[in-house]
C-alpha cells in the first residue's frame, strides 16, 4: 500500500485527524491501480466518523437566471449568452416542490436564488416561502442566496433556516480565473457570519474549472480549515455560452481520487454528491463514490442541469444497504 494511505490509516481512520494539503496532493497523485485502495480507506473513514446514514436533499430555484455576477461556469449569469431566462417561482410552487422533495425521502430542501446577494424583495419571498413550507411540509429548510449582510444572516436564523450554502467554488489562488465581479474573501466573510450565527455551514465547489492538481489540494485544505458541516462536491458540466463551455469533463478516475482525497481531508464532514456526477461518473462511478467516502446526495435535477431520477439514487442506496438519514426531531 502507498505510504500516504498507510499514514492516512493511522492519522485519519484511527485518530480522526484529516490529511493536510501535502497529504491530499499525494492522494490526488496516486496511480490508477491504487485508487480502489484509497476509496476503500475513505469508505472506512466515513463509516467510522460519520456512520452509515446518507442524507438526501432536493433543491429548487426561487429566482433563476439574470444574475449580475460573472461566474464563468454558470449559465445563470446575465452577462453570458447562455439560454437561461430570468424566472421567479411563486410561493405555492415552492411549497409543492418541497412536498415532492419530501415524498422522495429527502430530509433537506434547499431554496436557491441566482443573485449576488438578496435584496428586500427576495428576503420577503424567503420569509413567506419558509413559513408556508414549515406550515405544510415536515422537512428542514436550507438556503443559498449569495453573499449576506449580518442583518440578513440574523433574519434567516429567525425564519428557521437551519443551513446556509455558499460555495467557495475553487481555491483562493485560482478564484480570480473563475470570477471577477467579487472576491474569494467576500465569500469567506459570509461563511464566517453564517458559522457564528449558529446555522450549519454548507460550502463546497466545482472540480474541473481548469485548476491544477496542486490547486485542487489547496482547495481541500482551505475547506478543511473552514470546517463546514457539509461539502457539496460538483464536477463541471460545461454549459453552452459560458466561458468554460468548451472545457472537457473531469475523468472518472480523477473524480474518484478527489472524492477519496476530500474525505481523507475532512473525516467528519457530510460529503455530498452534487452536479456533474452523471456525466463524469455514470452509474458505476456513482456507486464507487458512495463506497468511497460520499455520504449525501442531491436527488432529482439541479438548478440548470438534469440529474438522475430520485428513484435511481434511492434504489442504489437500498441496494448498498445504506440507510437514508431520518429527519432530525431536534431541528
Amino acid at each position: 500500500m502507498p505510504e500516504i494511505l498507510d499514514q492516512a490509516r493511522t492519522q485519519v481512520l484511527e485518530n480522526g485527524v484529516g490529511l493536510d494539503e501535502a497529504g491530499v496532493l499525494a492522494v490526488l497523485n496516486l496511480p490508477d491501480e491504487d485508487v480502489p485502495a484509497a476509496l476503500q480507506l475513505a469508505h472506512e473513514v466515513r463509516m467510522r466518523w460519520c456512520g452509515p446514514e446518507v442524507e438526501v436533499e432536493g433543491i429548487v430555484s426561487l429566482k433563476t437566471g439574470g444574475c449580475p455576477e460573472d461566474c464563468h461556469f454558470c449559465s445563470q449569469s446575465g452577462l453570458f449568452t447562455s439560454p437561461v431566462r430570468s424566472v421567479w417561482l411563486d410561493i405555492p410552487s415552492l411549497v409543492e416542490a418541497a412536498k415532492q422533495t419530501a415524498k422522495s425521502g429527502a430530509t433537506e430542501f434547499c431554496i436557491v436564488a441566482a443573485v449576488r446577494g438578496p435584496d428586500a424583495r427576495l428576503m420577503k419571498q424567503m420569509r413567506e416561502g419558509v413559513a408556508a413550507i414549515k406550515a405544510e411540509v415536515d422537512i428542514q429548510v436550507a438556503a443559498s442566496l449569495g453573499m449576506l449582510t449580518q442583518e440578513q444572516v440574523d433574519e434567516l436564523v429567525e425564519m428557521g433556516v437551519h443551513r446556509y450554502n455558499h460555495n467557495l467554488e475553487t481555491c483562493r489562488s485560482y478564484f480570480p480565473n473563475v470570477v471577477t465581479t467579487h472576491s474569494w474573501e467576500e465569500r469567506w466573510e459570509t461563511l464566517k457570519m453564517v458559522r457564528e450565527s449558529g446555522m450549519e455551514v454548507c460550502c463546497g465547489g466545482i472540480l474541473g474549472l481548469g485548476e491544477t492538481v496542486e490547486q485542487r489540494a489547496e482547495f481541500a485544505a482551505q475547506l478543511a480549515e473552514l470546517d463546514p458541516h457539509e461539502v457539496p462536491l460538483n464536477f463541471l458540466n460545461p454549459r453552452p455560452g459560458t466561458p468554460l463551455g468548451d472545457r472537457p469533463v473531469v475523468e472518472g478516475k480523477d473524480a474518484l481520487r478527489a472524492i477519496a482525497a476530500f474525505r481523507l481531508a475532512m473525516p467528519r464532514t457530510i460529503l455530498r454528491y452534487a452536479g456533474g456526477r452523471e456525466i463524469t461518473l455514470g452509474d458505476l462511478g456513482t456507486r464507487d463514490g458512495l463506497l468511497g467516502g460520499i455520504n449525501a446526495v442531491i436527488v432529482g435535477n439541479y438548478l440548470t442541469t438534469l440529474g438522475r431520477p430520485a428513484t435511481a439514487d434511492l434504489d442504489l442506496l437500498e441496494d448498498l444497504k445504506m440507510p437514508v438519514k431520518a429527519l432530525s426531531a431536534t431541528l
